[in-house]
C-alpha cells in the first residue's frame, strides 16, 4: 500500500445525504487511475459530520464496492479513545486494510497522553492502525519521538505526517524502521517527502487527478527525481488552490465542474465562494483539465 491513496470525499446530494451512487463513479474511476488505496470518511470525507450509523455504513459500503480490487482504509479517530475503540470495532469485521487514527483534536493531550491513546485503540482493535497527524487542525503535534515509541507495537503499522515538514521524514525513518509505512499528508511537499524516503501520500489532490499523482508518486517512489519534479509541476496550482477554504469545499467545488459529484456538502462547511472559484478553475486548467 504506497503510492498515491485519495483521501475520498463522501459525495453527497443537495440536501446533505450520501450520494453512494456517486461513491460507485468514484471507486471505479480511482481503480482505472492507478490510485493505490481509497481513504474512506477520514476528514476530507466530511467525517465530523457523519453520524455513527453513516460512517459504519459509508465504510462498509466502499468496502463492499471495492470488492478486494483496491484496498480500504477507514477513517475511525476522534479526540475520545473510547468512541475511536468503538467506531474502529465497529468497522474491523469488514475487509478494511487499516484504520487511519487522527491525534486527539480540541482537548490537547500531552505526548504521553497521545502515546496512551494510541495505544489502547491499538490493544482493543484488531486492524492495523495508520496514525494521522494534523496539528492545524489539532491544535496537538504527535511529534517523531512519540511516533518512535509507539512504532514498535504491533497493532500500528503506519504514520500520516501533515505539517509540510520534509525534514521529518529522516527522523521518523530512523526511530520507526524501514517497515514502518510513512505517507505524507501534505501534497505540496509529498513528491519530497517520497524522495526523502516516505512510502506515499495521502491526497487531496488525487481526488481531482488521480492518475496523474499516481504517476508522480511511481516516479518519486522509484528516485526518479527528475520525472517526478515534471511530473508535479502541473499539479502545483492544485495543491495549492484546494485550500484556499477549508478542505474538502475546494475539492468537491472541482469535482461538481468536473461533474462528477453534486452539489453537496454539510453544514458548517458551504459551497466554495466566488472570490475563490475563478483561483481552482484557473488550477485546474494548468493541471491539463477541461473546463
Amino acid at each position: 500500500m504506497k503510492g498515491s491513496l485519495v483521501a475520498l470525499v463522501t459525495p453527497m446530494s443537495a440536501d446533505g445525504a450520501v450520494d453512494y451512487a456517486a461513491v460507485d463513479r468514484l471507486i471505479e474511476w480511482h481503480l482505472e487511475s492507478g490510485t493505490a488505496a481509497l481513504v474512506v470518511a477520514g476528514t476530507t470525507g466530511e467525517s465530523a459530520t457523519l453520524d455513527h450509523q453513516e460512517h459504519v455504513g459509508l465504510i462498509r459500503y466502499a468496502v463492499r464496492q471495492a470488492a478486494g480490487r483496491i484496498p480500504v482504509v477507514a477513517g475511525t479517530g476522534s479526540n475520545s479513545t473510547a468512541q475511536t475503540i468503538a467506531l474502529s470495532r465497529a468497522v474491523a469485521d469488514a475487509d478494511i486494510a487499516a484504520c487511519l487514527v487522527v491525534a486527539p483534536y480540541y482537548n490537547k493531550p500531552t505526548q504521553d497522553g497521545m502515546f496512551r491513546h494510541f495505544t489502547a485503540i491499538a490493544e482493543a482493535v484488531e486492524r492495523p492502525l495508520i496514525l494521522y497527524n494534523v496539528p492545524a487542525r489539532t491544535a496537538v503535534d504527535l511529534i517523531p519521538e512519540t511516533v518512535g515509541r509507539l512504532a514498535p507495537n504491533a497493532g500500528i503499522g503506519g504514520f500520516k505526517e501533515a505539517t509540510g515538514e520534509v525534514e521529518r521524514v529522516a527522523r521518523l525513518r530512523g526511530l520507526c524502521g524501514r517497515d514502518f509505512l510513512l505517507f505524507s499528508g501534505d501534497d505540496a511537499t509529498a513528491r519530497e517527502f517520497m524522495l526523502a524516503g516516505g512510502d506515499g501520500v495521502i491526497s487531496v489532490t488525487a481526488n481531482i487527478v488521480p492518475a496523474e499523482m499516481a504517476a508522480m508518486c511511481a516516479a518519486a517512489l522509484s528516485g526518479d527525481a527528475a520525472e517526478a519534479a515534471r511530473l508535479d509541476a502541473p499539479l502545483g496550482g492544485l495543491h495549492e488552490a484546494l485550500f484556499v477554504e477549508s478542505n474538502p469545499i475546494p475539492a468537491k467545488w472541482a469535482l461538481n465542474r468536473m461533474n462528477r459529484i453534486g452539489q453537496g456538502i454539510r453544514l458548517p462547511l458551504t459551497w466554495l465562494s466566488e472570490a475563490h472559484q475563478d483561483q481552482v478553475a484557473a488550477a485546474m486548467g494548468r493541471a491539463g483539465l477541461p473546463l
